[in-house]
């Protein structure tokens, strides 16, 4: 790390010898669009089924009877509108853009919404991606909403940093894996929320892919590992775990573009916190 030069309007961090105010860096969304609550969903690395556990999410609300959106801030890597099978464009109207919403009513926007062909890649630098999820934000009339998910991209670069900066983030819930380096990646993501000038809550942590039980004889096999989510929950100060199973039927219904018709229970936990938020 670098020493610190007491430049206090210039660093990101929020440490006890802190001088000066920081900027305010939040968005104002679109003047269509009422949010009541905004849910990051963050990860420390790539391929631990982040927007799995978002699509969840937005489901268990949802049938909590909650108005549900998402917000799909993987830019380079969309795959919200895939598990929802949502293959229509966006509409661009006169105010802003319309999102586009799941057979049972979650309103979704990402960018493969609104290129001619999802498959093409999204060639972007840093910054434009960043520009491209405030104006998901501030462009997008999003109407009345109750929570609203962030899928963020892994890591702790511009994309993360640029949501919990520009939007009225109300917690997170970081996604992770049974692998031992898992707890140093996760302490990362936590650590990064606690840098923000105003300190974003973890919520949660979900540990995916965590067991494997056999359909033939129940047995619980841990094909990555022993669990270390207790001790690392423990660590941060977070309250609530949940596991989601390796499922051969979870990687189906995501590839058909059927998340809303899983049970989503493992997850209930979560829910239960949110709704009490």
């Amino acid at each position: 790390m670098s020493e610190c030069k007491h430049d206090c309007a210039s660093c990101a961090s929020n440490c006890s010898e802190r001088t000066a105010e920081q900027t305010d860096f939040r968005e104002q969304p679109h003047p269509g669009s009422k949010v009541k609550k905004v849910i990051g969903v963050v990860s420390g690395k790539g391929g631990v089924g982040k927007s799995l556990v978002t699509s969840m999410l937005a489901v268990l609300m949802n049938r909590a009877g909650c108005r549900t959106a998402i917000l799909d801030a993987d830019i380079t890597g969309p795959s919200i509108p895939t598990a929802f099978g949502l293959k229509e464009r966006a509409q661009s109207v006169q105010d802003g853009i319309l999102p586009v919403e799941s057979e049972n009513g979650v309103a979704v926007m990402s960018l493969n919404l609104l290129l001619a062909d999802a498959g093409d890649p999204v060639v972007w630098r840093g910054p434009v991606i960043a520009g491209a999820v405030k104006q998901f934000w501030t462009d997008v009339i999003w109407g009345d909403v109750d929570y609203m998910f962030v899928d963020m991209p892994p890591g702790t670069g511009d994309v993360p940093l640029t949501v919990l900066q520009s939007l009225p983030v109300d917690g997170v819930v970081v996604v992770t894996s049974p692998q031992e380096l898992v707890s140093l990646i996760v302490e990362k993501a936590v650590r990064m929320t606690e840098m923000m000038p105003r300190k974003v809550p973890v919520l949660a942590l979900v540990e995916n892919m965590s067991y494997f039980k056999c359909p033939d004889c129940d047995k619980v096999h841990h094909i990555y590992g022993e669990s270390h989510i207790e001790e690392i929950a423990a660590a941060h100060g977070v309250d609530t775990v949940c596991r989601l199973p390796i499922d051969p039927t979870i990687a189906r219904a995501i590839d058909a573009g059927e998340v809303e018709k899983l049970p989503c229970d493992e997850l209930a936990a979560i829910a239960e916190k949110l709704l009490a938020l």
